[in-house]
């Protein structure tokens, strides 16, 4: 893998580069905009869940290659667990609504697309926004124009998906969901046939167990969230936001029961701050967005954290001067170089970045 840089948020790497895509013809300008508004004309609010559309899905739907994908957790009310919408991010950075369901859903940072153009989302619903009423909610599965396909609701296996991680062969995938609600996480072995309008479940599987959780007056809930899967290494990384951790759950891809919490691999008091998504970056870092729900820290709002796979911390970088901000991020590799994208949830916006990998 090549190097990005010693840290991925060294000075120059989150910074909007102007530079040609010369595998594609569209035109060069306008250029896309460094920030959006992630707001969907019914007003939803609180973007939790960033995906990058693969480039090689098919290109005769809504959807299209290098898309970006936010959903909103939020109603206009700004009430937790009522939001309904996806927002559609296009490459020169105009939006639009890809998705809105029914009322209540509460659309969570569960989110992830297949190269067959098939759309996961999970939702966390609540009756007043608060955790009082929260429910354990679904997986909901859209086809690439937004249509739905299949709602997963079984409550031994779906207990509020709160973050993802798709392991894609193109005709088979892997779905990972962690479910806040009772400390698991849950894979979905598929098959997807050529098409992208159904899919299989060949088995599914709990893979994790007895991760801490709660809900939270203030947070709503607390516990396993954003997920990352190594494919190479067959290895499942899942950020507690109640521990202020990551852990690793080996052989995750081919296991048939669960391997409880997994291992500790980086547990951080000082720079995690309720840690709510985990991404790769290309320099073989792990990045984690901390949502300020638990150990939150003035001085340190709504932080990137970079550390190493070793469980050494690198860097961070804040998209917000005020806690809470930081939910959602995302990235895609495009030849010699990398887009990424985090969301504000204070301002309601995506930040999108372009720098070359070195």
């Amino acid at each position: 893998m090549k190097t990005m840089m010693n840290s991925f948020f060294a000075a120059g790497a989150l910074t909007l580069a102007a530079t040609a895509n010369a595998q594609t013809a569209k035109p060069f300008l306008p250029l896309a905009p460094p920030v959006v508004s992630t707001i969907p004309s019914n007003g939803d609010v609180n973007p939790y869940g960033v995906f990058f559309v693969p480039r090689s899905i098919p290109a005769d739907g809504t959807l299209q290659p290098g898309d970006i994908l936010v959903s909103n957790f939020n109603n206009n009310q700004n009430l937790q667990g009522t939001g309904t919408t996806i927002t559609r991010v296009d490459e020169q950075g105009n939006t639009s609504t890809f998705y809105q369901g029914q009322p209540g859903l509460g659309l969570t940072a569960a989110l992830g697309v297949v190269r067959r153009g098939i759309v996961f989302v999970g939702n966390l619903p609540t009756a007043d926004g608060t955790s009082a009423t929260v429910q354990a909610g679904s997986l909901l599965v859209l086809d690439r124009k937004g249509k739905p396909l299949v709602n997963f609701t079984d409550p031994t296996l779906v207990q509020g998906p709160w973050g993802m991680a798709i392991h894609d062969d193109g005709d088979a995938a892997q779905v990972f969901f962690s479910n806040v609600l009772n400390g698991t996480v849950t894979r979905l072995d598929l098959i997807l046939p050529t098409g992208g309008e159904s899919l299989t479940v060949r088995a599914v599987y709990t893979v994790a167990s007895g991760l801490n959780h709660r809900t939270d007056p203030a947070a709503l809930v607390l516990g396993p969230s954003g997920l990352h899967y190594d494919a190479e290494n067959d290895i499942l990384y899942i950020a507690s936001s109640l521990d202020n951790a990551v852990y690793s759950i080996s052989n995750a891809g081919t296991r048939t029961n669960s391997a409880g919490a997994g291992t500790l691999i980086y547990q951080d008091a000082t720079h995690l701050h309720g840690p709510i998504n985990l991404i790769l970056a290309p320099n073989g870092h792990m990045i984690v967005a901390n949502s300020d729900g638990s150990n939150v820290d003035p001085n340190q709002p709504s932080e990137l954290v970079e550390f190493t796979l070793e469980g050494k911390f690198v860097a961070q970088y804040s998209v917000d001067k005020n806690n809470g901000g930081a939910f959602g991020a995302g990235l895609m590799t495009m030849g010699g170089a990398v887009r990424f994208a985090a969301v504000d949830d204070n301002a309601n916006t995506l930040s999108i970045w372009t720098a070359p990998i070195e």
